[in-house]
């Protein structure tokens, strides 16, 4: 089957060659009995390419299961899986087929691999090599027959150094990998994208097209996606039901897109050379040096006022700029880390500069602030608890974890 009736059949939108790449390997390791783990950032359609593989091989007439692992709690995932035996546990008043039970002779999608604790890790591990299992509560092995397609959007290499994912169950379900590329890895698609989103809500919602102007697509192709194609649709959606207008204008759609992840932001990126210090340091360590610049700035135009007696001479439009360049500043280190905001006081005086902002300029304060990964994982879990009065679940999506992800840094840490 042709790469351009697979794309057809299966609603996915893209020439890039990144793109296209991971399709023809779905295409290609379809036929073969091989397990495959689908890797790529959330978003970018995972989903997809289980679909296609299973489609296209023998196991196609047989049923497709798609499981989420990180939406199953710890207590019964095994049972999903595996099935259980009546009375195994509380609450088991009858006996039930798992999932790989149910899906015997056909294809099972595990999404969120490696959110699966280390305990149904080595029963899938058994699964894998054997084809047998057991259900909870019971000593009967039952064997069968299940197309594995595994996907996360975790590090596992990462995982298994943190010791949360098996190093033999990686190599099984890695026999074949596939990389979704991210919307950043595919900027030409990016406009096709938003192009076939906005027909769709414009046929759904009865109404005209909308159409972008050519600041606008520039902006859109360069902006950095974080949440890839589902950010896209959902911010298409968004435009289509509020504007009223039909052309929209680069000023209009950047109100709609999320300025912490602007473009103007330095972009970091992981060096294989330094294995010490991850993404997350290196953003600290912008933070703390861009505090360290604004507080130089500050004593400078302090000597400068004390020194060289500028108040006499400095216009009030100059004093502006000075300001200008301040807050651009501060601005800028708001936009990723928050930091406090510098504030001016009007001037009284049409050529003499408030004494209140002289006052402010003090001699460069040196924190001692942790780089701890896992203190700023505590305080970032702590803040979002306290925010919602101890609601787990509203806690974890704003985190952007899973509920039983958020349990269990929270029995770790020990986070009362």
């Amino acid at each position: 089957m042709e790469l351009q009736s697979i794309k057809q059949r299966f609603g996915i939108i893209g020439n890039s060659e990144v793109l296209n790449r991971a399709i023809e390997i779905a295409m290609q390791v379809a036929p073969t009995d091989l397990t495959v783990l689908i890797t790529g950032e959330s978003g970018v359609g995972k989903e997809v390419f289980p679909k296609i593989i299973h489609q296209l091989s023998a196991w196609k007439h047989g049923n497709y299961i798609a499981v989420n692992c990180g939406a199953i709690p710890d207590g019964t995932i095994d049972s999903e899986l595996f099935g259980h035996e009546k009375g195994s546990f509380t609450g088991a008043i009858d006996s039930r087929k798992g999932y790989f039970e149910v899906a015997n002779g056909g294809t099972i999608f595990l999404d969120e691999v490696a959110e699966l604790p280390l305990s149904t890790q080595a029963r899938l591990l058994r699964v894998l090599e054997s084809g047998e299992f057991i259900r909870v509560g019971s000593s009967k092995v039952i064997k069968t027959n299940v197309r594995i397609v595994a996907a996360t959007n975790v590090d596992i290499p990462k995982a298994i150094e943190d010791g949360k994912f098996r190093e033999d169950l990686y190599y099984r379900l890695n026999t074949v990998p596939i990389h979704v590329p991210s919307l950043r890895e595919r900027k030409e698609d990016v406009f096709l994208l938003f192009r076939k989103f906005a027909t769709d809500f414009a046929e759904k919602y009865r109404m005209p097209t909308l159409q972008l102007t050519e600041d606008a697509r520039t902006l859109l192709i360069n902006y950095r996606w974080k949440g890839n194609v589902r950010q896209l649709k959902n911010i298409t959606e968004q435009i289509a039901i509020i504007e009223k207008e039909r052309v929209i204008d680069s000023e209009v759609l950047s109100r709609y897109l999320p300025q912490d992840y602007s473009t103007r932001l330095p972009v970091l990126f992981h060096d294989p050379n330094n294995s010490k210090l991850s993404e997350r340091d290196l953003l600290y360590k912008v933070l703390f040096e861009m505090k360290r610049d604004v507080t130089d700035l500050k004593q400078l135009v302090g000597k400068m006022i004390k020194n060289e007696n500028l108040s006499a001479h400095l216009h009030p439009s100059d004093m502006e700029i000075v300001k200008d360049v301040l807050n651009d500043k501060v601005n800028d280190i708001d936009a990723v880390g928050q930091i406090y905001p510098l504030k001016f006081e009007a001037s009284s005086e049409p050529h003499v500069i408030n004494s209140g902002f002289e006052d402010s300029i003090q001699e460069p304060e040196m924190l001692e602030e942790s780089l701890s990964l896992q203190d700023k994982e505590i305080e970032l879990i702590k803040r979002a608890l306290k925010k919602h009065n101890g609601k787990r679940k509203i806690a974890a999506d704003e985190l952007g974890i899973s509920e039983r992800t958020l349990y269990r840094k929270i029995k770790e840490y020990n986070i009362s």
